[in-house]
């Protein structure tokens, strides 16, 4: 699920791509935007037990021979994307019944094979079912169902034919145009929209792992949260934030969870600001790749970003005459929110939605 930590921070997949080409590597208000649908929303996310996941979720369970049919018996020419945790291989199924069907027909779908000798394991698996299994939102990977059957795991989605955002911002540019601003701004929204359907349901949720790897685009670039294996539920009661271990990708996470491994939904706002950021500069977060002073791109940007004459410095060049200096400078602004020092300097994401609604423009603007 992204770069790997060293010092005792949990290993996560080198540059996973979500579905995507095998050419790339791997809060309080009702908003009808964040609308959706959930299930025992009074209850924690998290049940207490494996059989509770799999009762409470409403997933079709797939026997394993179903999978191997749909996927071609999982032939190398099927995978789309490989990480940590195995592998994510192209399949058919009925839409109706969801039965395995022959390939190129019915309806296409994404099977991630997790690997028992990955980096990530049965509770990640499991962690996605739960989270996915239940909850409903434009804004969501939709999840079809799931394969528990003697050693093998798999989950089975629905099919993202853009792929991640990742690999439209860093791939090769034979494979991926670059995308206009007007594309980047609808994603941005469409992700904000996602993570603040999480902060507002009543069983919150911390995603935790917010970064482009993990939004996937549908056919329009709409975009859709993926991977919840490391989301957890949200402080409750008079809790001000949930203590865990640091997990997560480095980059995007806040600097009070490294520091302290306390997380609250502002660990995920500032996460979206560092997401924000590599979209308006087409730059990733970290590359050692880049001038000295420039690899951590957050540290290297945020002086040129409340300037309106040194903000071109930061934006992406490929996106010229393609906006206004008010709207780059109000997108600059947000992202400069979002990445304030003291979480309670940052936004709640429902004012993100907010922000980045005024940012939509018509393409021909």
């Amino acid at each position: 699920m992204g770069a790997c930590w060293s010092l005792g921070i949990e290993a996560v997949t080198p540059s996973y791509t979500g579905f995507n080409s095998k050419n790339v590597s791997r809060d309080r208000n009702d908003m009808s935007s964040s609308s959706g649908k959930f299930s025992s929303a009074a209850m924690p996310m998290t049940p207490r037990s494996e059989g509770e996941v799999f009762q409470a979720c409403n997933l079709k369970n797939f026997v394993f021979r179903e999978l191997k049919m749909a996927t071609k018996n999982f032939r190398p020419d099927s995978v789309l994307g490989e990480g940590g945790f195995g592998s994510v291989f192209k399949g058919w199924i009925d839409e109706n019944t969801l039965k395995a069907t022959k390939p190129g027909t019915g309806i296409m779908i994404a099977v991630k094979r997790l690997n028992q000798q990955g980096l990530q394991g049965h509770n990640e698996w499991l962690a996605e079912i739960n989270y996915l299994g239940q909850l409903h939102h434009p804004n969501l990977v939709k999840l079809i169902g799931y394969c528990i059957e003697d050693e093998h795991r798999l989950l089975i989605y629905e099919f993202m034919p853009k792929g991640s955002m990742e690999s439209h911002l860093f791939g090769r540019a034979s494979h991926f145009q670059p995308l206009s601003w007007h594309v980047r701004m609808k994603v941005a929204l469409g992700a904000a929209k996602g993570l603040a359907f999480l902060h507002n349901i009543e069983s919150k949720v911390i995603y935790r792992d917010f970064k482009t790897s993990n939004i996937l685009l549908d056919s329009d670039y709409n975009a859709k949260l993926s991977d919840f294996g490391l989301a957890r539920d949200g402080p409750i009661g008079n809790k001000s934030h949930v203590s865990s271990r640091v997990l997560g990708t480095h980059g995007y996470a806040a600097p009070e969870y490294l520091a302290t491994g306390h997380l609250t939904f502002k660990t995920d706002v500032y996460s979206f600001g560092v997401v924000l950021l590599e979209m308006l500069s087409g730059q990733r977060s970290i590359d050692k790749n880049r001038p000295s002073g420039q690899h951590n791109l957050v540290e290297w940007a945020k002086p040129y970003l409340a300037s309106k004459r040194k903000i071109f410095r930061v934006l992406d060049n490929r996106l010229e005459g393609q906006y206004s200096p008010d709207q780059a400078q109000k997108a600059a602004n947000l992202a400069l929110q979002c990445l304030a020092m003291e979480p309670r300097n940052r936004p709640i994401m429902n004012d993100v939605v907010k922000a980045l609604e005024e940012l939509q423009v018509p393409p021909s603007c």
